[in-house]
């Protein structure tokens, strides 16, 4: 919890000569949580309390969310400083790469990953219907795997001509709506342009720029390709640092720490919260928002789970409902 970091936390500015934000979106299977603009009020909080100061140290672990999202959150911070670095403990992924892209430099553990930064539409309602999922739930839509399908088409399957290419994107846009497939397009080069602009801070030359953001948005291969600080700074050219000796146990403990008060590795079980009993309280704290200027904000789900028999076609089943009082941010002192 954060009294028991925050000793850690002056630690680490004092390591650093900068003042520490710490942004963690949980990422408990079950309970996962994205970047999202919502919290953009939180961090104005934050750096008001702060200040504008020489350097900040954003402590970053998200496996994304939110482009635009993360474009307005590494501005504003890059506001209130002239010297911005990101601490990677472990992932800062997608969106999270593109908030990376965005400081002078990179600090990663050994076990640290970004990633690829081509985008995945959220499941909206023009979206495709997930097959055997609820009614009103849709699936993502990547950019890449769109730009795969054509692509095949194209040269494992060699359809050539433009009668051919025009059957093939009729398949298409009768499985994803013909909305979604512009809005993919749209996206596509939004999120180019925003990583050239952001990379500025940490490349000058604009052919090494153009190169980097065409392997982090499409020529990487697949959205779960990783890549750790090796690659990041002697193959893609990134601004990266490695924590000395002094520094890796500090950023390694307040990540071990955070992890356990998020249960990252503990799946959400409402049967195991349950435990055999009818009717259960929970609450579960998902991100986290730090300073020490500006104490804690949690991002969390509280309800209640019950068990239920339910008339199915295959007879009485036994059901869990779970009524969420509360979804949403709360301030700790």
């Amino acid at each position: 919890m954060f009294p028991a970091r925050k000793d850690l936390y002056q630690q680490l500015e004092a390591a650093r000569g900068s003042k520490l934000l710490v942004y963690v979106t949980g990422d408990r299977p079950g309970m996962e949580t994205q970047i999202s603009q919502e919290v953009y009020d939180k961090f104005v909080d934050h750096l008001d309390k702060i200040g504008v100061v020489p350097k900040i140290s954003l402590y970053l672990y998200t496996r994304g969310g939110n482009v635009m999202a993360a474009w307005s959150l590494i501005n504003l911070i890059n506001t209130f400083c002239d010297d911005l670095e990101v601490i990677i403990p472990s992932k800062a992924l997608s969106a999270g790469t593109l908030m990376a892209l965005g400081a002078k430099r990179l600090v990663m553990t050994k076990q640290a990953t970004i990633g690829p930064i081509d985008p995945s539409l959220s499941g909206g309602p023009l979206h495709p219907q997930i097959p055997g999922g609820a009614a009103n739930t849709r699936a993502p839509v990547n950019v890449e795997e769109v730009n795969g399908f054509v692509e095949f088409a194209r040269t494992e399957l060699n359809i050539r001509g433009e009668e051919h290419v025009v059957k093939v994107l009729d398949q298409l846009s009768q499985r994803i709506h013909p909305l979604v497939l512009g809005a993919v397009y749209r996206t596509k080069s939004q999120i180019k342009m925003l990583a050239k602009r952001l990379l500025t801070a940490q490349i000058s030359d604009p052919a090494k720029i153009d190169k980097l953001v065409a392997f982090l948005c499409q020529d990487s291969g697949s959205h779960d390709y990783t890549i750790h600080r090796r690659e990041a700074k002697d193959v893609l050219g990134l601004q990266v640092e490695k924590p000395s000796a002094d520094l890796y146990p500090k950023v390694k403990q307040i990540y071990d720490d955070i992890a356990t008060e998020l249960l990252l590795t503990t799946a959400w079980d409402p049967t195991a919260c349950l435990a055999g009993h009818p009717s259960a309280t929970y609450n579960c704290r998902r991100v986290l928002l730090e300073s020490l200027a500006g104490g804690t904000d949690v991002f969390l789900s509280e309800g209640e789970l019950s068990s239920n028999q339910m008339m199915t076609p295959n007879g009485m089943q036994k059901a869990i409902s779970d009524r969420r009082d509360f979804e949403g941010w709360r301030h700790e002192n």
